[in-house]
């Protein structure tokens, strides 16, 4: 790669952390004692799904509102479609666990030796305090945190992005975006940023519901942060 870049940006939900093994774990152990046969994987992926629309449904309208209301929100509405009876304190519980997600086992070490060679910074759709919740829960070696809630835009809103780059004082073309999900890199290319692609096979504990296949429309693609510092020579 000529001319590579000084900054990564990068995904935090799904593409740094395992959002899915977290979030079911956290189901099961708020819920699982009174529903013990009830599908938490597939659970926790409606949940995310209602995020998704969630955070689709603000960039349409351009009214902010924070993920964890988002979250919690698309919480209320799977939990009557799973017929599931939860007080309001368990609900806050189990909305909290968006906040305190574990890092894919090649993350902090794949981190760890990106570091003396690039910032690092996040770009995530996750609220502020949701992102530093994270960073310290995973020890992630980030040199700066970035939110879609600075530019009080979702990604993939060209807002997002042109706020890390300003804090950055580095031009598009001196970033590289990092991310599992292809919308994002789309986004992040088509303001003139590098991409990085990293599959995630976990991402929705089922891997054929992970769309992994590695494309020549990206600068890189890795199989993890390991695998991408090798191809970025650190």
């Amino acid at each position: 790669m000529t001319d590579r870049p000084q900054a990564l940006l990068f995904d935090v939900q799904g593409t740094a952390t395992d959002f899915h093994s977290t979030i079911t774990a956290a189901s099961r152990r708020v819920l699982g004692s009174r529903y013990p046969d009830r599908d938490w994987a597939g659970f926790v992926n409606d949940w995310r799904a209602a995020y998704f629309r969630g955070t689709g449904a603000e960039n349409r309208t351009g009214e902010w509102i924070s993920v964890a209301s988002i979250y919690r929100i698309a919480l209320d509405e799977i939990l009557d479609e799973h017929g599931i009876e939860l007080d309001p304190e368990g609900r806050a519980e189990l909305t909290a666990a968006w906040k305190l997600l574990d890092p894919w086992p090649d993350a902090v070490p794949g981190l760890t030796r990106l570091r003396g060679a690039y910032t690092l910074a996040t770009l995530s759709n996750a609220d502020v305090d949701a992102v530093v919740s994270i960073t310290r829960h995973c020890d992630f070696p980030w040199h700066a945190v970035f939110a879609a809630e600075m530019a009080g835009a979702f990604k993939p809103d060209p807002r997002a992005y042109h706020l890390a780059a300003g804090y950055l004082g580095l031009s598009p073309s001196q970033i590289m975006m990092v991310a599992s999900h292809k919308y994002d890199l789309r986004a992040a290319s088509g303001l003139g940023m590098r991409t990085a692609f990293i599959a995630r096979p976990d991402e929705f504990g089922d891997p054929s519901l992970a769309d992994v296949e590695f494309s020549d429309e990206f600068d890189v693609n890795a199989v993890d942060f390991l695998d991408l510092a090798d191809q970025l020579g650190c």
